[in-house]
């Protein structure tokens, strides 16, 4: 099944869409100080060419930096490998695919991949996840053949993480306490959809995000709500695949049946979503 652009639409990414706070953002995580005049080219993977491969957020920054961005209410250690993909697809929208075989060295943007973490599951303020780990055997010498590494920096932007981070992008810190509102009222026993009200109503309240909630209020909702349900689901997944694996007494089975388990989910909530299922009957349906 073709990915859709759709699926990739979320609060986050739809708040981080300009040049404006893309830049705001970039500051914000790498302390840097660049004006507002700074060139901002978004190299995002949605075009039809890259349908079954779409990341979050890429821009260029002077055409001197690749940023890849990607949001995650749940981390997956292949996070690193997924980002591979992804900078080598943004490499090949923006390199002249006959240039490579000129002898003149071609001058590229540096890469600079980070992950942003705000789901339920405990997390340290910040993780860095490697390529290498997941190789299957460590050769002994790595000088004698060329060899490949990836590192990928993981943040929580949790309410209470990463403050100093956060407080540098009005964004961003809206963004983060919107989000932990949400959260506040539904594990306080309410329904999703008046957490999500109740949150808008504080952010409006309180000058926070404004006006983009109050111009997207529809739109926050019914996104929200198939984020956050799509993220029960996998959680659902998870402990499935554990007591799964408990009862199979095997880890390879256990692994399989996870990894399984996760495309099925991933599978039926986009087909849901691409029938024109609402976030509201998708979260009935799910609910059953």
């Amino acid at each position: 099944m073709g990915a859709n652009r759709e699926y990739k639409r979320t609060i986050f990414t739809e708040l981080f869409s300009d040049a404006k706070t893309l830049l705001e953002l970039y500051n914000a995580l790498s302390g840097s100080n660049y004006s507002s005049d700074t060139k901002i080219e978004i190299n995002t993977l949605e075009d039809i060419l890259f349908m079954d491969l779409m990341n979050d957020i890429a821009f260029t920054i002077d055409g001197r930096i690749i940023f890849l961005i990607e949001h995650q209410s749940t981390i997956s250690e292949n996070l690193p490998l997924r980002l591979l993909l992804y900078i080598s697809r943004v490499y090949e929208k923006i390199v002249d695919k006959k240039a490579v075989y000129r002898q003149k060295l071609i001058k590229i943007p540096v890469p600079e991949l980070i992950v942003l973490y705000n789901g339920k599951a405990s997390f340290p303020d910040e993780k860095t996840l490697r390529l290498s780990d997941a190789f299957k055997e460590a050769p002994e010498r790595t000088d004698v053949f060329g060899n490949l590494d990836l590192t990928v920096r993981v943040l929580n932007i949790n309410v209470g993480f990463n403050e100093d981070i956060i407080k540098r992008s009005d964004t961003l810190s809206g963004y983060v306490t919107f989000i932990g509102k949400v959260r506040d009222g539904s594990n306080a026993g309410m329904e999703l959809r008046d957490a999500i009200i109740d949150a808008v109503k504080y952010c409006e309240d309180n000058q926070i995000l404004q006006p983009f909630l109050s111009n997207h209020a529809s739109e926050v909702l019914n996104m929200l709500t198939t984020e956050f349900v799509l993220e029960d689901a996998i959680a659902v997944w998870k402990e499935e695949g554990k007591e799964e694996g408990k009862e199979e007494g095997k880890k390879e089975g256990k692994e399989e049946g996870k990894k399984e388990g996760k495309e099925e989910v991933k599978e039926y909530i986009l087909s849901l979503l691409a029938s024109g299922c609402t976030a509201e009957e998708l979260k009935k349906i799910l609910s059953q």
